[in-house]
């Protein structure tokens, strides 16, 4: 792990930590052999990459409702009421989101904006290392709320075939019936391509490895796409009053979600600095390995002379998740321009986000947050404008409109507008 002040970094220590966006030339040759045969072959290309990559062969690709209905008797009445409080969080959060549809009127024109939503979406929920009902509640509940008919979820099927009964009994909760038993890279291809088993989406959205995040980007031509994502990661802005107890946990809480998970510590404190390191020793031997390897190949800590200078970092670094703890987070957070979603305060950990409290996980990596927002309703809806022109109007923005189409050199689209103001006239 990293251990060192800011003004201490080489240039190539933190060209690594501000740029990590990895490229793997054979993971995108792989993926695109894998796109190209489920375009050409279908279903029989899902089921035998299902058998050659997960080791299972489905008897159908898509989950029965039965066994949806098995699932929900299955899982532990905690663990369902616990979903329930998740989607409600989500719903209550993300239904602030809805637009409104708008208009205006000025002079005679008429302008204004409505919104519709898409018609299908596919949502995809990773498997492998866990289950991920939480993912299903963050894709489907505000696709719901803004109107897609059809929501549709691929997720890696288990051993026995099916995804696991956790997934399916959250995708029952969403209100997801369409449920595929198919992961990875064919998966994105089977929602891009469509196949005689799964027809074709307009959009993919959700999290997923380097695999499917390669498909998304090399199937974006043919289907609109949420954002691109990497490895998770959190960024920790903290000043003396920070826990370090709590700022380790963290660090190791994001790291276990992947060896290339990102976990970085910027405080200006040094002592804070030193008392973390120790907290990371005592607690990383509870960890899994995949949290140690994430720890010793992307964790790090700096130490920063002043709080603008860490705040500058932050902004640089554009975290996928920002946990601030210092004194006065909310000036901070006036401050903050890129990160996926902050945390303000020690009681705020990104672990709370990540299931209940009704903020989107599906966020930016990967520095991607200064041009990207996180998942939310309007992912799922398009803008439509629309204009009424009286003929007051027309003959006020008529001319100038003429005049810039015959500057362009598009003699038709002045002759259009100019027939209307001539019959104008002779009627």
């Amino acid at each position: 792990m990293l251990f060192s002040s800011l003004d201490g970094l080489s240039q190539e220590q933190r060209e690594r930590l501000l740029n990590r966006r990895r490229t793997h030339a054979e993971v995108e040759a792989r993926v695109a052999a894998i796109l190209e045969r489920v375009r050409l072959h279908g279903d029989s290309a899902l089921l035998e990459l299902t058998k050659e990559l997960d080791g299972v062969e489905p008897e159908t690709l898509r989950v029965p409702a039965e066994v949806m209905e098995e699932a929900m008797s299955s899982v532990q009445e905690e663990v369902l009421e616990a979903l329930e409080t998740a989607k409600s969080s989500i719903e209550e959060f993300h239904s602030r989101q809805v637009p409104e549809d708008w208009r205006y009127t000025k002079d005679g024109a008429t302008l204004g904006m409505v919104y519709r939503p898409l018609e299908s979406v596919g949502c995809y929920v990773p498997g492998g290392r866990a289950s991920y009902p939480s993912t299903v509640l963050m894709c489907a509940v505000p696709a719901r709320l803004a109107g897609v008919e059809r929501v549709v979820v691929c997720t890696p099927p288990g051993e026995h075939g099916y995804p696991a009964p956790l997934t399916l009994a959250a995708c029952r909760i969403a209100g997801v019936e369409e449920v595929y038993s198919i992961g990875g890279a064919q998966a994105i291809a089977a929602l891009a391509y469509g196949t005689r088993s799964i027809p074709r989406v307009e959009k993919i959205v959700g999290p997923g490895n380097v695999y499917v995040t390669a498909a998304k980007r090399l199937v974006s031509g043919e289907v609109a796409t949420d954002m691109p994502a990497g490895p998770s990661e959190v960024l920790i802005l903290a000043d003396a009053t920070a826990d370090p107890w709590f700022v380790a946990l963290d660090m190791l809480a994001q790291a276990e979600h992947d060896p290339m998970a990102v976990s970085v510590l910027v405080t200006t404190s040094e002592e804070l600095a030193r008392e973390v390191v120790d907290a990371l020793e005592r607690a990383s031997g509870e960890a899994p390995p995949a949290a140690r390897e994430a720890l010793t190949a992307w964790g790090a800590v700096l130490i920063a002379e002043s709080l603008d200078e860490a705040v500058e970092f932050a902004n640089a670094f554009a975290p996928e998740h920002l946990e601030v703890m210092v004194e006065d987070e909310e000036q901070v957070l006036r401050r903050i321009r890129s990160a996926g979603s902050v945390f303000l305060g020690t009681r705020s950990p990104v672990a709370c986000g990540d299931y209940a409290s009704g903020t989107n996980h599906v966020l930016p990596t990967s520095g991607y947050a200064k041009a990207f927002s996180g998942l939310g309703v309007a992912d799922f809806m398009k803008r439509i404008t629309f204009q009424k022109l009286s003929d007051e109007a027309l003959e006020r923005l008529g001319r100038a409109a003429v005049t810039l189409a015959r500057a362009e050199g598009l003699e038709m689209h002045a002759r259009s507008i100019e027939a209307r103001l001539e019959r104008r006239y002779h009627d």
